[in-house]
């Protein structure tokens, strides 16, 4: 009797498939569950189990894309297995394991498990899909992160509920509000079987690495996937001049479209303008869809220059006593604390001291009352891959200086990794924003609403001072203070600068506290 073997239904959305690569090969001895091919969709790479023990006979060649449903292969249940069966002892043995391994198969359940936006935070009502760490039709099991999902405010991992199918709704760069589908499972019983080679295979196949099915490297970032490698050919299409969006960078058969699709226009376009003059160089250009943070902060800038009536002033400190102090301490500073002597403890300390002085430069204003806080939560900006954000330094009045540069350092590493919690950003009376590590020697820095002031501090650069009566050079830093007019007075915030530049200029003063 010989029993026919058809592609099986591998994904809602997928059609047809591409023999990949033959585990096994034409006229092999194969036994039931055993792994004889791997065939390979637009999204991924699936292996296919005999559905019985007998000998092989191959009816679609490596390479091929075929429908689902199309005959792959027949198994001849009749063949005793000749040259290539097994012998008599291992016959006796191979039954249990290969009946363990069918019954630990994946089954379907038949329910399907609609997962949904979380609530991520209070204030938070929509969320954009940044990464999808899985793709469709790929297994996923429970609590497996499968998604990344980005706020105004933070990155969130998205966890699988169920063990089963994932059927992608929401595709990368869709913005949704919470409570929205975003995708779906169909949860499955078990997990999938791993490719067991080690004793079922042919001599051919474990000599060879890219039969290998626990091997993916023959199907590395850059190179195409046979459907799309076909179609690449047909139109004379250089793949290495194609990005990959599948699995590890693979070009899958969509890409393959695409660039069919844009390949005319660019030639029509140099038929229509011979005589135009060459250009050395590249001209490329790309479209990125703006992410939910950089929309938060555009917004919220031009809402603060709308409502805010801001000025900004300015003064120069000389940095000279508080670089010899650092020189002077910083190894024994290290060795005591375990973290370095950095500028902005020194920034933070005098911050605090004049705020405690001009409680309304660490005011706000809510409607029709001002609202004055007798603690010092200092935001400090901070420059992420994904954008600037504003990390808070709580009670920073009451912390040493070893204890703000240990908070400083946790603060912005968790800012680089996209790590920040929404506590942890939000709040905070009076900013500090430190342009100078750019190199920026003087700005106008916008205030973070709803608080009433920012501190902008600029590089250091020697310049030519009188000092009492002589020219010196010092190293000078300017500072800008902008400042919400109708809550601060110009006394007030000049003055604030003022004190600033006194406690800096005299550190002795910041340890003195006076």
């Amino acid at each position: 009797m010989s029993l026919e073997i058809k592609v099986p239904e591998v994904g809602e959305s997928i059609t047809e498939v591409t023999i990949a690569s033959w585990i096994k090969k034409d006229g092999d001895f194969v036994e039931r569950d055993e792994i004889i091919a791997e065939l390979e969709s637009d999204k991924a790479t699936f292996e296919l189990p005999a559905e019985a023990s007998g000998k092989l006979q191959i009816k679609v060649k490596e390479g091929e894309t075929i429908d689902v449903g199309t005959v792959i292969c027949i198994i001849d249940e009749s063949a005793k297995g000749g040259g290539n069966a097994p012998k008599a002892d291992e016959k006796k043995s191979s039954p249990t394991p290969a009946k363990e391994e069918s019954s630990s198969a994946p089954k379907k359940t038949g329910e399907v498990k609609e997962m949904i936006v979380p609530a991520v935070g209070e204030s938070i009502t929509e969320v954009t899909i940044s990464t999808w760490l899985k793709q469709e039709g790929d297994f996923v099991e429970l609590d497996e992160i499968i998604a990344e999902v980005e706020s105004d405010k933070a990155t969130f991992e998205l966890p699988a509920e169920a063990n089963g199918l994932l059927q992608i709704v929401a595709k990368e760069g869709d913005t949704l509000e919470i409570g929205a589908t975003i995708c779906k499972i169909e949860v499955m019983s078990g997990a999938p079987k791993k490719a067991d080679t080690s004793s079922t295979s042919s001599p051919e196949s474990q000599s060879t690495p890219a039969q290998d099915p626990g091997d993916k490297s023959s199907y590395a970032a850059g190179h195409p996937s046979p459907a799309a490698a076909k179609i690449l050919s047909e139109k004379g299409i250089d793949p290495s001049t194609i990005k990959g969006t599948g699995v590890e960078g693979r070009i899958t058969k969509e890409d393959a479209e695409n660039a069919q699709k844009s390949a005319p226009a660019k030639a029509s376009t140099e038929a229509d303008a011979p005589a135009a003059p060459r250009v050395s160089g590249s001209r490329n250009e790309r479209r990125e869809k703006m992410t939910s943070l950089r929309k938060t902060i555009s917004r919220r800038l031009v809402s603060v220059k709308n409502e805010m009536a801001i000025l900004t002033t300015f003064n120069e400190v000389d940095m000279k006593p508080i670089m010899d102090l650092r020189s002077k301490y910083k190894e024994q500073f290290k060795e005591k604390h375990g973290v370095g002597l950095g500028f902005m403890s020194f920034f933070i300390k005098a911050s605090c001291e004049a705020l405690k002085e001009w409680p309304a430069v660490n005011a706000s204003i809510d409607e029709n009352e001002i609202i004055y806080h007798d603690y010092c939560d200092i935001s400090i900006a901070v420059s992420s891959p994904r954008g600037l954000v504003v990390p808070v330094i709580r009670n920073a009045e009451g912390l040493g200086f070893q204890e703000i540069e240990s908070e400083v350092i946790r603060l912005a590493k968790k800012a680089r990794d996209g790590k920040l919690t929404i506590e942890e950003m939000t709040g905070g009376t009076f900013t500090l924003t430190n342009g100078g590590i750019f190199g920026s020697m003087l700005s106008t820095p916008i205030i973070n609403a709803p608080q009433a002031a920012i501190l902008g501090m600029h590089n250091i650069v020697e310049r030519a001072v009188v000092i009492n009566g002589q020219v010196e050079v010092r190293p000078i830093m300017y500072l800008a203070l902008s400042y919400d007019h109708r809550l601060i007075d110009g006394r007030e915030s000049v003055s604030f600068l003022v004190r600033l530049k006194q406690l800096l200029e005299d550190p002795a003063r910041l340890m003195l506290g006076v």
